[in-house]
């Protein structure tokens, strides 16, 4: 009985603001270049796939970002740039996703594209392309890598900063939480701030509360990548909760990366409760063998929400993006819409 008066999940407008550039590409896609580049892929990436990662120790982190780098080492020219976000944006519109915010970290293609600077802009013009052939609104966040000197993070965030109401949106932080702290990338995060910049760090991944607090303290997080963790301490939810910082759970990743054993065991229900906003993400589909729809999935089947919750989540993520007012509202509306239609 309950199952027929479900509404489809796709037909519900929301926006999806964890996806990461290399990571949003298709399986076939990377099949292709892959050949078409004379790439040889491991089998993880080819009969193995999804592959079975669990990076909670540094080997297999380290394997995770191996296999990632393959990933990119395809993406040798702008059509496949172009492609890229050509098929995100179709991926996006087929889902619901009406609005879109895609991380990437310029550095991993500036030599094959001729610099930082020319790198942005080529992904910001196939950006705009995409989001003009597809109807789904696309913006860029630029994000530095932990694992780097903090002085590269400051490159990026200048950058960043140039390209501020020209399609960046926001400045994250990205890769193993465990490499460095937080505050040695303040002043990174300060310039973005100063361009009016959403502050995006990654947090409460691969570790606990403190990490997602030196995001908000260090940082001035407007969001959190994952955040997922905050479930461990209801004083920082409480928190979270007051400041409205939105926690971009990606519980498909949270699973594939071994931060839990099983969806279940992903808190999004305990986080949703306790009034922190939340915006579903899929955070690397292309290693984790799901988009953003699997995660209102799991939403509905594992954590038990029904529409108007479902609905909920929608607007959080709308309400947590960087859209202009008259798309949030449009959207919004959308949602209001999806949930009065009949079952």
């Amino acid at each position: 009985m309950e199952r027929q008066r479900e509404r489809p999940l796709n037909t519900l407008p929301k926006a999806h603001l964890h996806l990461h550039f290399t990571g949003s590409m298709r399986h076939t896609t990377l099949i292709e270049l892959a050949a078409e580049q004379g790439v040889h892929l491991p089998d993880a990436l080819v009969e193995d796939w999804p592959p079975q990662l669990h990076a909670t120790d540094e080997r297999g982190w380290f394997r995770f970002q191996r296999l990632y780098d393959i990933a990119r080492s395809v993406l040798r020219k702008p059509e496949h740039v172009y492609r890229l976000l050509r098929e995100a944006a179709e991926d996006e519109a087929a889902e619901g996703s009406r609005w879109l915010e895609i991380q990437v970290d310029p550095s991993g293609y500036a030599q094959r594209f001729g610099g930082l600077t020319s790198t942005l802009e080529l992904v910001l013009d196939a950006a705009e392309k995409a989001a003009k052939a597809s109807e789904v609104g696309i913006a860029v966040i630029v994000a530095a890598n932990r694992t780097k000197h903090p002085l590269d993070a400051r490159t990026l965030a200048r950058l960043a900063a140039q390209y501020a109401g020209k399609g960046v949106v926001g400045f994250g932080l990205s890769n193993d939480e465990r490499r460095a702290q937080a505050r040695d990338f303040d002043a990174a995060f300060r310039i973005a701030k100063r361009a009016g910049l959403l502050a995006v760090p990654h947090g409460g991944e691969l570790l606990g509360p403190r990490s997602i607090e030196q995001c908000v303290d260090d940082l001035e997080a407007d969001r959190v990548g994952h955040g997922v963790r905050a479930a461990e301490s209801p004083r920082l939810m409480e928190r979270l909760a007051d400041r409205q910082i939105c926690c971009e759970v990606c519980p498909t990743s949270n699973v594939g990366l071994g931060v839990v054993e099983r969806p279940e065991d992903v808190p999004v229900r305990a986080l949703f409760d306790a009034g922190v906003p939340l915006a579903l993400g899929a955070d690397d589909p292309l290693l984790f063998g799901s988009r953003l729809l699997p995660q209102y999935e799991l939403a509905r089947r594992v954590y038990g929400f029904r529409d108007a919750e479902l609905a909920e989540l929608a607007r959080q993520s709308v309400r947590s993006s960087s859209a202009p007012e008259s798309v949030q509202k449009e959207l919004l509306k959308g949602i209001d819409e999806w949930l009065t239609s009949p079952q």
